[in-house]
Protein backbone atom coordinates (compact mmCIF):
# COMPACT_ATOMS: atom_id res chain seq x y z
CA UNK A 1 0.00 0.00 0.00
CA UNK A 2 2.82 2.35 0.95
CA UNK A 3 4.69 1.61 -2.27
CA UNK A 4 1.53 2.29 -4.31
CA UNK A 5 1.12 5.69 -2.67
CA UNK A 6 4.78 6.56 -3.33
CA UNK A 7 4.47 5.58 -6.98
CA UNK A 8 1.31 7.66 -7.35
CA UNK A 9 2.98 10.68 -5.75
CA UNK A 10 6.01 10.25 -7.96
CA UNK A 11 3.83 10.15 -11.08
CA UNK A 12 1.99 13.27 -9.95
CA UNK A 13 5.25 15.19 -9.36
CA UNK A 14 6.53 14.07 -12.78
CA UNK A 15 3.31 15.19 -14.48
CA UNK A 16 3.36 18.60 -12.79
CA UNK A 17 7.03 19.08 -13.66
CA UNK A 18 6.41 18.02 -17.25
CA UNK A 19 3.47 20.42 -17.52
CA UNK A 20 5.58 23.25 -16.13
CA UNK A 21 8.41 22.53 -18.58
CA UNK A 22 5.93 22.37 -21.46
CA UNK A 23 4.38 25.73 -20.56
CA UNK A 24 7.85 27.30 -20.45
CA UNK A 25 8.60 26.01 -23.96
CA UNK A 26 5.26 27.31 -25.27
CA UNK A 27 5.98 30.79 -23.88
CA UNK A 28 9.64 30.90 -24.87
CA UNK A 29 11.21 32.32 -28.04
CA UNK A 30 13.57 29.37 -28.40
CA UNK A 31 12.22 27.78 -31.60
CA UNK A 32 14.90 25.10 -31.69
CA UNK A 33 13.59 23.89 -28.35
CA UNK A 34 9.99 24.19 -29.56
CA UNK A 35 10.81 21.93 -32.51
CA UNK A 36 12.55 19.32 -30.36
CA UNK A 37 9.74 19.35 -27.78
CA UNK A 38 6.95 19.23 -30.37
CA UNK A 39 8.60 16.30 -32.14
CA UNK A 40 9.07 14.50 -28.85
CA UNK A 41 5.39 14.84 -27.89
CA UNK A 42 4.33 13.87 -31.41
CA UNK A 43 6.51 10.75 -31.46
CA UNK A 44 5.33 9.65 -28.02
CA UNK A 45 1.70 10.35 -28.81
CA UNK A 46 1.90 8.53 -32.15
CA UNK A 47 3.11 5.26 -30.66
CA UNK A 48 0.66 2.60 -29.45
CA UNK A 49 0.38 2.75 -25.69
CA UNK A 50 2.36 -0.01 -23.97
CA UNK A 51 0.50 -2.39 -21.73
CA UNK A 52 0.00 -1.15 -18.19
CA UNK A 53 -2.74 -1.29 -15.57
CA UNK A 54 -5.83 0.64 -16.56
CA UNK A 55 -8.68 0.56 -19.03
CA UNK A 56 -8.43 0.99 -22.80
CA UNK A 57 -10.18 4.33 -22.42
CA UNK A 58 -7.50 5.52 -20.01
CA UNK A 59 -4.78 4.52 -22.46
CA UNK A 60 -6.46 6.46 -25.24
CA UNK A 61 -6.71 9.54 -23.02
CA UNK A 62 -2.98 9.37 -22.23
CA UNK A 63 -2.10 9.19 -25.93
CA UNK A 64 -4.48 12.04 -26.80
CA UNK A 65 -3.15 14.34 -24.08
CA UNK A 66 0.41 13.76 -25.26
CA UNK A 67 -0.28 14.26 -28.97
CA UNK A 68 -2.42 17.35 -28.32
CA UNK A 69 0.52 19.07 -26.64
CA UNK A 70 2.42 18.98 -29.91
CA UNK A 71 -0.33 20.95 -31.69
CA UNK A 72 0.26 24.31 -29.97
CA UNK A 73 3.97 24.05 -30.66
CA UNK A 74 3.56 23.05 -34.30
CA UNK A 75 1.19 25.98 -34.82
CA UNK A 76 3.82 28.35 -33.44
CA UNK A 77 6.57 26.77 -35.54
CA UNK A 78 4.57 26.99 -38.77
CA UNK A 79 3.54 30.60 -38.15
CA UNK A 80 7.17 31.56 -37.50
CA UNK A 81 8.74 29.67 -40.44
CA UNK A 82 6.02 28.70 -42.97
CA UNK A 83 8.33 28.42 -46.01
CA UNK A 84 11.01 26.28 -44.37
CA UNK A 85 11.46 22.53 -44.09
CA UNK A 86 10.60 22.85 -40.40
CA UNK A 87 7.40 24.72 -41.27
CA UNK A 88 6.43 22.07 -43.80
CA UNK A 89 6.91 19.27 -41.28
CA UNK A 90 5.09 21.28 -38.60
CA UNK A 91 2.05 21.80 -40.82
CA UNK A 92 1.90 18.12 -41.78
CA UNK A 93 2.25 16.93 -38.20
CA UNK A 94 -0.28 19.52 -37.08
CA UNK A 95 -2.90 17.80 -39.24
CA UNK A 96 -1.72 14.32 -38.37
CA UNK A 97 -1.77 15.11 -34.65
CA UNK A 98 -5.43 16.12 -34.89
CA UNK A 99 -6.08 12.90 -36.84
CA UNK A 100 -4.39 10.75 -34.19
CA UNK A 101 -6.27 12.59 -31.43
CA UNK A 102 -9.58 11.83 -33.18
CA UNK A 103 -10.46 15.40 -34.19
CA UNK A 104 -11.22 14.49 -37.80
CA UNK A 105 -12.70 17.84 -38.80
CA UNK A 106 -9.57 19.77 -37.85
CA UNK A 107 -7.36 16.96 -39.08
CA UNK A 108 -9.18 16.90 -42.41
CA UNK A 109 -8.74 20.66 -42.79
CA UNK A 110 -4.97 20.73 -42.25
CA UNK A 111 -4.25 17.48 -44.10
CA UNK A 112 -6.43 18.57 -46.99
CA UNK A 113 -4.63 21.93 -47.20
CA UNK A 114 -1.16 20.42 -47.01
CA UNK A 115 -0.86 19.24 -50.67
CA UNK A 116 -1.97 22.70 -51.82
CA UNK A 117 0.57 24.49 -49.65
CA UNK A 118 3.35 21.98 -50.30
CA UNK A 119 2.53 20.33 -53.65
CA UNK A 120 6.07 18.95 -54.12
CA UNK A 121 6.42 17.51 -50.63
CA UNK A 122 7.09 13.79 -50.24
CA UNK A 123 4.38 13.86 -47.57
CA UNK A 124 1.67 15.13 -49.95
CA UNK A 125 0.58 11.57 -50.77
CA UNK A 126 0.16 10.49 -47.14
CA UNK A 127 -1.50 13.81 -46.31
CA UNK A 128 -4.14 13.43 -49.04
CA UNK A 129 -4.82 9.85 -47.97
CA UNK A 130 -5.22 10.82 -44.30
CA UNK A 131 -7.44 13.75 -45.30
CA UNK A 132 -9.78 11.29 -47.03
CA UNK A 133 -9.62 9.01 -43.99
CA UNK A 134 -10.79 11.89 -41.81
CA UNK A 135 -14.00 11.97 -43.85
CA UNK A 136 -14.21 8.18 -43.60
CA UNK A 137 -14.06 8.44 -39.82
CA UNK A 138 -16.72 11.17 -39.88
CA UNK A 139 -19.06 8.97 -41.93
CA UNK A 140 -22.13 8.17 -39.77
CA UNK A 141 -24.19 5.00 -39.58
CA UNK A 142 -26.35 4.23 -42.60
CA UNK A 143 -29.61 5.49 -41.06
CA UNK A 144 -28.26 9.07 -40.90
CA UNK A 145 -27.51 11.69 -43.54
CA UNK A 146 -24.70 10.43 -45.77
CA UNK A 147 -23.15 13.74 -46.86
CA UNK A 148 -19.91 12.92 -45.02
CA UNK A 149 -19.89 9.48 -46.62
CA UNK A 150 -20.14 11.03 -50.08
CA UNK A 151 -17.27 13.37 -49.20
CA UNK A 152 -15.22 10.38 -48.06
CA UNK A 153 -15.88 8.50 -51.32
CA UNK A 154 -14.94 11.57 -53.36
CA UNK A 155 -11.81 12.11 -51.30
CA UNK A 156 -10.66 8.52 -51.69
CA UNK A 157 -11.40 8.56 -55.43
CA UNK A 158 -9.39 11.77 -55.84
CA UNK A 159 -6.50 10.11 -54.04
CA UNK A 160 -6.67 7.01 -56.31
CA UNK A 161 -6.83 9.21 -59.40
CA UNK A 162 -3.85 11.26 -58.29
CA UNK A 163 -1.72 8.38 -56.98
CA UNK A 164 -2.80 5.29 -58.97
CA UNK A 165 0.38 3.35 -58.04
CA UNK A 166 0.24 4.15 -54.34
CA UNK A 167 0.41 1.38 -51.75
CA UNK A 168 -2.78 2.87 -50.32
CA UNK A 169 -4.87 2.23 -53.47
CA UNK A 170 -6.06 -1.27 -52.49
CA UNK A 171 -7.13 0.03 -49.09
CA UNK A 172 -8.94 2.95 -50.73
CA UNK A 173 -10.86 0.67 -53.09
CA UNK A 174 -11.92 -1.63 -50.26
CA UNK A 175 -13.03 1.29 -48.10
CA UNK A 176 -14.96 2.86 -51.00
CA UNK A 177 -16.84 -0.39 -51.56
CA UNK A 178 -17.98 -0.35 -47.94
CA UNK A 179 -18.95 3.33 -48.08
CA UNK A 180 -20.89 2.90 -51.30
CA UNK A 181 -22.85 0.06 -49.78
CA UNK A 182 -23.63 2.29 -46.80
CA UNK A 183 -25.08 4.95 -49.12
CA UNK A 184 -26.98 2.25 -51.01
CA UNK A 185 -28.41 0.91 -47.76
CA UNK A 186 -29.50 4.43 -46.80
CA UNK A 187 -31.35 4.85 -50.13
CA UNK A 188 -32.93 1.42 -49.77
CA UNK A 189 -34.14 2.30 -46.27
CA UNK A 190 -35.61 5.54 -47.63
CA UNK A 191 -37.61 3.62 -50.27
CA UNK A 192 -39.01 1.31 -47.59
CA UNK A 193 -39.84 4.23 -45.32
CA UNK A 194 -41.88 5.99 -48.02
CA UNK A 195 -43.76 2.76 -48.68
CA UNK A 196 -44.36 2.11 -44.98
CA UNK A 197 -45.75 5.61 -44.43
CA UNK A 198 -48.01 5.29 -47.51
CA UNK A 199 -46.36 8.10 -49.43
CA UNK A 200 -47.03 6.36 -52.71
CA UNK A 201 -45.68 8.98 -55.14
CA UNK A 202 -42.49 9.42 -53.09
CA UNK A 203 -42.04 5.63 -52.86
CA UNK A 204 -42.40 5.28 -56.64
CA UNK A 205 -39.94 8.12 -57.30
CA UNK A 206 -37.38 6.86 -54.76
CA UNK A 207 -37.64 3.30 -56.05
CA UNK A 208 -37.09 4.41 -59.64
CA UNK A 209 -34.05 6.45 -58.61
CA UNK A 210 -32.66 3.55 -56.58
CA UNK A 211 -33.00 1.11 -59.49
CA UNK A 212 -31.26 3.55 -61.84
CA UNK A 213 -28.41 4.18 -59.41
CA UNK A 214 -27.94 0.57 -58.26
CA UNK A 215 -28.92 -1.76 -61.14
CA UNK A 216 -26.95 -4.68 -59.63
CA UNK A 217 -28.12 -4.21 -56.04
CA UNK A 218 -28.93 -7.18 -53.85
CA UNK A 219 -32.10 -5.27 -52.92
CA UNK A 220 -33.24 -4.95 -56.53
CA UNK A 221 -36.10 -7.47 -56.39
CA UNK A 222 -37.57 -6.04 -53.19
CA UNK A 223 -37.29 -2.45 -54.43
CA UNK A 224 -38.95 -3.40 -57.73
CA UNK A 225 -41.75 -5.07 -55.78
CA UNK A 226 -42.20 -1.86 -53.76
CA UNK A 227 -42.23 0.09 -57.04
CA UNK A 228 -45.02 -2.00 -58.56
CA UNK A 229 -47.09 -2.13 -55.38
CA UNK A 230 -46.88 1.62 -54.75
CA UNK A 231 -47.47 2.33 -58.42
CA UNK A 232 -50.69 0.33 -58.06
CA UNK A 233 -51.72 2.17 -54.89
CA UNK A 234 -50.88 5.53 -56.48
CA UNK A 235 -53.01 4.72 -59.53
CA UNK A 236 -55.85 3.46 -57.39
CA UNK A 237 -55.95 6.68 -55.39
CA UNK A 238 -55.37 9.05 -58.32
CA UNK A 239 -57.66 11.75 -59.60
CA UNK A 240 -59.44 10.82 -62.84
CA UNK A 241 -57.27 12.78 -65.29
CA UNK A 242 -54.12 10.97 -64.05
CA UNK A 243 -55.57 7.52 -63.48
CA UNK A 244 -55.20 6.04 -67.00
CA UNK A 245 -51.54 7.02 -67.29
CA UNK A 246 -50.74 5.62 -63.85
CA UNK A 247 -52.65 2.39 -64.51
CA UNK A 248 -50.64 1.86 -67.68
CA UNK A 249 -47.42 2.61 -65.80
CA UNK A 250 -48.34 0.01 -63.18
CA UNK A 251 -49.10 -2.68 -65.77
CA UNK A 252 -45.82 -1.93 -67.56
CA UNK A 253 -43.87 -2.13 -64.30
CA UNK A 254 -45.57 -5.41 -63.43
CA UNK A 255 -44.58 -6.89 -66.81
CA UNK A 256 -40.98 -5.76 -66.29
CA UNK A 257 -40.92 -7.31 -62.82
CA UNK A 258 -42.11 -10.66 -64.19
CA UNK A 259 -39.50 -10.58 -66.96
CA UNK A 260 -36.72 -9.79 -64.48
CA UNK A 261 -37.83 -12.13 -61.67
CA UNK A 262 -39.99 -14.87 -63.25
CA UNK A 263 -39.54 -17.29 -60.35
CA UNK A 264 -40.15 -14.70 -57.62
CA UNK A 265 -42.57 -15.57 -54.81
CA UNK A 266 -44.03 -12.08 -55.25
CA UNK A 267 -45.33 -12.60 -58.79
CA UNK A 268 -48.69 -13.97 -57.61
CA UNK A 269 -49.22 -11.01 -55.27
CA UNK A 270 -48.52 -8.55 -58.03
CA UNK A 271 -50.62 -10.43 -60.58
CA UNK A 272 -53.70 -9.53 -58.57
CA UNK A 273 -52.77 -5.84 -58.81
CA UNK A 274 -52.46 -6.19 -62.60
CA UNK A 275 -55.90 -7.77 -62.87
CA UNK A 276 -57.45 -4.98 -60.82
CA UNK A 277 -55.72 -2.37 -62.96
CA UNK A 278 -56.87 -4.01 -66.21
CA UNK A 279 -60.42 -4.17 -64.88
CA UNK A 280 -60.27 -0.52 -63.85
CA UNK A 281 -58.91 0.45 -67.25
CA UNK A 282 -61.75 -1.40 -68.99
CA UNK A 283 -64.34 0.45 -66.87
CA UNK A 284 -62.80 3.81 -67.74
CA UNK A 285 -62.81 3.00 -71.46
CA UNK A 286 -66.41 1.79 -71.31
CA UNK A 287 -67.61 4.89 -69.52
CA UNK A 288 -65.90 7.15 -72.04
CA UNK A 289 -67.63 5.50 -75.03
Amino acid sequence: MKNTILIALGSLVLAVTSCSDYNEVVKSDDYDKKIVTANDYFQRGSKPTIKHPGTKREKEKINSSVILRSINLYEQIYQRMPKTDEGELAYFRLGKAYYIAGDYYMGGYYLGQFPQRFPYSIKAEESLFLSAMCSVNNSPESSLDQTETELAINGLQQFVDRYPTSNFVDSCNGIMDGLRFKVELKEYTTVKLYAKTQRFAAAVSAANTFLEDYPMSEFKEEVYFILVKNSYLLAKNSIENKKVERINDTIERYNTFVSLFPSSDRVNDLMNYKRIMQSELSKIKSSSN
